[in-house]
C-alpha cells in the first residue's frame, strides 16, 4: 500500500506544483522557482526510493488509482526511467532559476516544465494503452508551448509548429496500433495484451500477423518522435527555444522512441521484419546525423545533429534486438547531452576569447620553445594498434561476461560498431602530435580498456535487471536475426563502407581537396559539399511542400466560394 502511494506521488507532485504556480505564484518569481525545484527534488527522492526498494525486495506491480484509465506499471523499465527523467528535470530546473530570470512568463515557464515532467513520468509508466496514448500526445503539446515560450521570437514559434506537425504525424501510427491491439486482444491493459500475444502470436488482421503490423506502426511512431531520417528536420531547427528546453528535449523527450520499443518488447519478439526496418532506418539516421553534425558552424545545431546521430544508433540497437542496451544508451546520452547544452554558453564565451586560430610556427618554436615538428608513431605501428587492440579488448570483455551472446547476430554487429568506434578513436589519437607519442598512445589504450570493460559489465547487469527473463532477451535477438548469407553480406557492406571512410580521411589529410583536386574531381567534391551544407535539401523540400499545400488550399477556397 505504501509503495502504491509513493508511486502515485511521483507523477502527482509535479502536477500539483504546476497547479499551485499557475494559481498563486504567477507574479512571484523567487517563490515560484523555489517551489518548483523543491517539488522536483522530492520527486527524484521518491523515484530513487522506489528503485532501491525494487532492487532489494520488490517485483513488478500495477497501481490503478482511477481504474483502467490512469493505471501505472511499476516495473524495472518504469523505475529506471522515472529516476532518469526526474534527475534530468531537476538539473534543468536548477539551471533555469538564473537563466530564465529576465524572461517574461517566469512562473509559467516553471509550471510548463513541471507539467512536462509529470506527463513524461506518466507516459513511461502507463500500464494501459489509453493512458500511454494520451500522455504521448500531451508531450508534443507541452513541448510546443515550451519551445514557443518567447512570443517575441517569430522563429521560435515557427519551428515549434514544425515540431508539432511532425509529432502529430507520428501520433497517427501509435493510435492505429492501439486500436488494432484493443480490437484484436479485447483489452486496454498492456500486461494482458502482452500475455495474449504470447499465447496467440500468429493472429492475423488484413492478411498480416497482428504483432508484425503493429510493430511497423509502433516503429514509425518512434521514428517521428526520435528524429529519424527523413522525419528529423524538426530537431536541429528548434534551437530558438530556451536552452533549458533544448537540454530537456535532447536529454529526455527525444528518447521516447527507445522507450516505446522497450515497452512493447514482448510484441517485437514476434515482429522481426519491423526490427529489420528499424535497423535500416537507424543506420541511415546515424550516418546522416553524424555527417551533418560536422558541417555545422552553430554549436546548438551541431548538438542537434549529434543527437540525431545518437538516436539513430539507439534505434539501430533496438533493430538488432539489444533493447536493454538502447535504454542504457539513452540514459548515458541524456546526461551527457544535457551537460553539453547547459554548458553551450560557456563554450561560446570561451570561443570569443580564444578564437582557435593556429599560432605562428616561428613564435611557437622560439618564444614558447616547443618543437616545430612533434613526432608521431610510425604509421604501420599505429595502424596495427588501431585495428587489433579494439578487437582484442571488445572480444575478451564480452567473452568473459556473456559467452553465449557471441552466437547472436545482433551482438556481432554491435561488436563490429564498437570496433569501428574504438579504431576511430585510436586513429584520431595517432593524428595528435606530441613529443612522446608512445606515452600518449599507451594512456589512451589504458583508458579504452577501462571504458570497454566497465561499459560491458554495467550494460550486462543492467540488461539482466531490465529483463531478468533471459529467454525474452534471446527471443528479441532471434527476432532481429536475418538469413546467414544476408548477414554476411551486411557485415561486408559495413566493413567496406567504414574502410572507404577511413581511406577518404587519409586522402583528405594528404591533400587540400578544395584546392588540389581539379576538373571532374573538384566538381564532385563541391557537389557533395553543397549537398551536405544544405542538409540534403530536406528542409527545402518540406518548405516547398508546405507552400504547395497552402497554395492549393487557397485555390480550393476560391473554387468552393468560401472566400
Amino acid at each position: 500500500m505504501a509503495t502504491g502511494l509513493l508511486a502515485i506521488l511521483v507523477p502527482a507532485l509535479p502536477m500539483i506544483s504546476a497547479a499551485i504556480l499557475l494559481a498563486f505564484f504567477r507574479a512571484s518569481r523567487r517563490p515560484a522557482a523555489r517551489l518548483s525545484v523543491a517539488a522536483m527534488s522530492v520527486t527524484l527522492v521518491l523515484a530513487l526510493t522506489l528503485l532501491v526498494h525494487h532492487i532489494l525486495v520488490g517485483s513488478a506491480a500495477q497501481v490503478e488509482p482511477l481504474g483502467s484509465f490512469g493505471s501505472l506499471w511499476i516495473d524495472p523499465l518504469s523505475l529506471v526511467l522515472w529516476t532518469f527523467v526526474s534527475g534530468i528535470s531537476l538539473i534543468v530546473h536548477i539551471y533555469s532559476v538564473r537563466y530564465m530570470v529576465e524572461e517574461p512568463g517566469y512562473a509559467r515557464f516553471f509550471a510548463l516544465l513541471d507539467l512536462m515532467t509529470a506527463v513524461i513520468l506518466v507516459m513511461v509508466s502507463a500500464a494501459d494503452l489509453l493512458t500511454l496514448v494520451v500522455a504521448w500526445f500531451l508531450v508534443g503539446v507541452l513541448l510546443y508551448f515550451l519551445l514557443g515560450h518567447d512570443h517575441r521570437r517569430a522563429a521560435a514559434g515557427r519551428y515549434a509548429f514544425w515540431t508539432q506537425i511532425t509529432y502529430r504525424f507520428g501520433d497517427l501510427p501509435l493510435w492505429f496500433a492501439a486500436l488494432i491491439l484493443i480490437h484484436t486482444y479485447h483489452s486496454v491493459s498492456l500486461p494482458v495484451i502482452f500475455s495474449r500475444i504470447q499465447a496467440a502470436p500468429h493472429v492475423q488482421l488484413w492478411g498480416m500477423p497482428v504483432p508484425e503490423l503493429t510493430g511497423f506502426l509502433l516503429a514509425t511512431a518512434a521514428f517521428a518522435r526520435s528524429a529519424q531520417f527523413p522525419l528529423h528536420i524538426w530537431l536541429p531547427y528548434t534551437m530558438d527555444g530556451p536552452t533549458p528546453v533544448s537540454a530537456l528535449m535532447h536529454a529526455g523527450i527525444v528518447n521516447a522512441g527507445g522507450f516505446l520499443f522497450n515497452r512493447f518488447a514482448p510484441l517485437f519478439e514476434h515482429a522481426g521484419w519491423a526490427l529489420h526496418w528499424a535497423f535500416g532506418v537507424g543506420l541511415a539516421t546515424a550516418i546522416i546525423g553524424s555527417g551533418l553534425m560536422l558541417m555545422q558552424n552553430d554549436i546548438k545545431r551541431s548538438l542537434g545533429y549529434s543527437t540525431m546521430g545518437q538516436m539513430g544508433f539507439m534505434v539501430m540497437e533496438c533493430g538488432l534486438g539489444a533493447f536493454s542496451l538502447a535504454v542504457f544508451h539513452l540514459i548515458a546520452h541524456g546526461f551527457f547531452k544535457a551537460s553539453l547544452f547547459l554548458g553551450a554558453g560557456d563554450v561560446i564565451g570561451d570561443a570569443r576569447v580564444h578564437d582557435g586560430v593556429p599560432p605562428d610556427p616561428i613564435y611557437t618554436s622560439v618564444i614558447e620553445r616547443r618543437p616545430a615538428k612533434p613526432s608521431r608513431l610510425p604509421l604501420l605501428v599505429a595502424a596495427s594498434l588501431t585495428v587489433l587492440v579494439p578487437v582484442v579488448v571488445l572480444s575478451l570483455a564480452h567473452f568473459f561476461v556473456a559467452e553465449h551472446l557471441f552466437f547472436e547476430q545482433g551482438v556481432v554487429v554491435l561488436l563490429f560498431f564498437g570496433w569501428v568506434t574504438g579504431a576511430q578513436a585510436l586513429f584520431a589519437a595517432h593524428k595528435m602530435s606530441r613529443q612522446d607519442p608512445w606515452r600518449l598512445m599507451l594512456g589512451i589504450l589504458a583508458s579504452f580498456v577501462v571504458i570497454v570493460v566497465g561499459y560491458t559489465l554495467i550494460s550486462h547487469y543492467f540488461g539482466n535487471f531490465l529483463y531478468p527473463n533471459e529467454k525474452m532477451s534471446l527471443a528479441l535477438y532471434n527476432a532481429a536475426s536475418i538469413h546467414r548469407l544476408s548477414f554476411d553480406a551486411l557485415v561486408l557492406f559495413l566493413a567496406a563502407m567504414f574502410v572507404g571512410g577511413w581511406a577518404l580521411t587519409f586522402f583528405a589529410d594528404s591533400f587540400e581537396l578544395g584546392r588540389d583536386l581539379g576538373g571532374r574531381g573538384r566538381s564532385v567534391y563541391l557537389g557533395i559539399y553543397a549537398l551536405l551544407s544544405r542538409e540534403l535539401y530536406v528542409a527545402d523540400i518540406y518548405e516547398r511542400l508546405g507552400q504547395i499545400v497552402v497554395h492549393g488550399s487557397r485555390r480550393l477556397n476560391v473554387w468552393l466560394g468560401w472566400c
